[in-house]
């Protein structure tokens, strides 16, 4: 699409919009080298007619020299023009293909035909003939009309751009009819894509060449680079994106239609289509033409964020500490009050006690600053379930998406990820993500050591100044001791969701 800044100080663009609008069209091109070759021939069978009057006037230099012309005329338009003209028309042809399925009225049709024609040569029967005829002559009219009614037809898929699971969307399908007098009837959008079975292929991949192959490595005669060729199968296609078919009635020519797509994804993750089909059965439903648009569309499905049961529990717990939290790191007195029984003991006032008898508490005055981070601790691949992988995905995207709607200065952290502010990264980051590599079979690595550690152990260094929501596999024991007192955690586990909390003594507890 042209860009409407126009500077009049430039010369070709002074040139370019001048030019007619028929040169500027993408088929200008095509017939300004077919005009020049119609020219380059034409002059070619003039040399060659004028060769041939000058052999017979007895000029045989003029004849020879005027053959050559011709001939080099005739070469150059054929290496030069013919080829493009027929890559373009390949080009075209390929656009324009089609895809048959016969209907169960065609092979209805189609039998009937049959019968009608085999009475008809065994009976010598004209009427019959004339029966078969106009039978043959519907199928073949049927096949043109479909054909014509599927040409010039422009499609466009629109899609939302923020999807999440099990939640219905809408987006949208716009089909324009480019030809100025023929209309389009019947028209079907369906998904152009094949079922595969998941298949094999053969693959080279470097290996090394060692003799003799019973010794050990270091005791080999030789060794050396060398290939070897494997059958490897192939990966699963993505999921298509839509399923069904919208149907477009009548398409007046010149025209733009819309309809709306319903869509739902039971599943994050990306879905894709690589090319859509526009179908129809017009005239007689004997066939359905289908030709292949390549419009290639892509989505990304966040993970559920429809509040589970877990983040229910877990909520109320999460609000307290963190208001407690941050009430306490205030530096200015707000004021001197009763002992609650989830007051921290190191806020009690022993001066006010003895005064008055009571245990008294000091309360600041809290900071404006609500800082938040969550942590979704990625577990090793095996350490969990997958059901109960998928639910804390979908725990962590619902805390992400709850916390960031509210007025809340929000981080998010995944290894692996670094850290972000928006929520849209942090769930994009979520409807990919796939548990850590490696298979947590070892004790050491079901205790969080290695790289798995660096997440939280890098978080307990940090003095951010958040309070963090820290959704994790590891056992109790293993967790940075410099994270409790700034720190909320969910423990996921196969069998469920458990959650940490602070009981009125300071003291962490567990309650599934």
């Amino acid at each position: 699409m042209s860009s409407g800044f126009f500077n009049p100080a430039i010369p070709s663009e002074i040139g370019a919009k001048a030019k007619p609008p028929w040169l500027q069209s993408p088929s200008a091109e095509i017939w300004t080298k077919f005009l020049l070759a119609i020219l380059g021939l034409g002059l070619a069978f003039g040399a060659a007619l004028f060769s041939t009057a000058s052999g017979e006037a007895g000029h045989p230099w003029a004849s020879v020299i005027l053959a050559s012309v011709a001939l080099l005329l005739a070469a150059f338009v054929g290496l030069v023009t013919v080829p493009y003209l027929a890559r373009r028309a390949a080009i075209e042809r390929l656009r324009q293909t089609f895809h048959y399925e016969v209907t169960r009225a065609g092979i209805i049709y189609a039998l009937v035909t049959l019968v009608i024609g085999i009475a008809a040569l065994n009976t010598g029967n004209n009427l019959l003939y004339i029966v078969v005829a106009a039978m043959l002559a519907a199928i073949l009219v049927s096949g043109i009309f479909s054909a014509v009614v599927l040409r010039g037809l422009e499609l466009d898929v629109r899609l939302p751009a923020h999807v999440f699971a099990a939640r219905a969307v809408t987006g949208h399908i716009a089909l324009r009819n480019g030809r100025r007098f023929l209309p389009s009837f019947s028209i079907r959008v369906v998904p152009a894509r094949k079922e595969k079975k998941i298949r094999k292929q053969w693959k080279w991949e470097p290996t090394t060449f060692a003799f003799p192959l019973n010794r050990p490595p270091q005791n080999q005669w030789l060794r050396m680079r060398d290939w070897r060729v494997r059958r490897v199968e192939l990966a699963p296609a993505l999921p298509g994106i839509f399923e069904g078919m919208v149907y477009f009635p009548y398409l007046p020519p010149g025209n733009e239609l819309s309809a709306d797509l319903p869509l739902r994804f039971d599943r994050r993750g990306i879905y894709r289509e690589s090319s859509f089909g526009v179908a129809t059965r017009f005239p007689f439903a004997f066939l359905t033409k289908i030709r292949h648009v390549a419009l290639q569309r892509e989505i990304l499905v966040y993970p559920q964020i429809d509040p589970p049961e877990q983040m229910l529990q877990i909520l109320p717990r999460v609000r307290g500490e963190w208001e407690s939290f941050v009430r306490g790191r205030g530096s200015d007195l707000y004021r001197i009050r009763e002992y609650l029984p989830e007051d921290s003991a190191r806020h009690v006032d022993w001066k006010a006690t003895a005064k008055s008898g009571a245990l008294k508490v000091r309360e600041f005055n809290r900071e404006d600053e609500r800082r938040l981070c969550i942590v979704f601790d990625n577990p090793p691949a095996g350490l969990i379930s997958n059901e109960a992988y998928e639910r804390a995905v979908n725990l962590a995207a619902s805390l992400g998406w709850h916390f960031s709607s509210q007025n809340t200065e929000v981080s998010f952290v995944i290894p692996g990820h670094g850290r972000c502010i928006e929520v849209n990264d942090f769930l994009a980051q979520l409807a990919v993500i796939q548990p850590q590599g490696t298979p947590a079979t070892s004790g050491s690595a079901r205790q969080g050591h290695g790289t798995h550690t660096d997440v939280l152990r890098d978080l307990s260094l940090a003095d951010t100044g958040e309070y963090n929501i820290v959704l994790t596999a590891r056992p109790e024991h293993t967790l940075p001791a410099a994270l409790r007192n700034c720190s909320y955690f969910v423990f996921l586990e196969s069998a469920g969701v458990t959650s940490s909390y602070k009981n009125e003594y300071g003291a962490a507890a567990t309650r599934s």
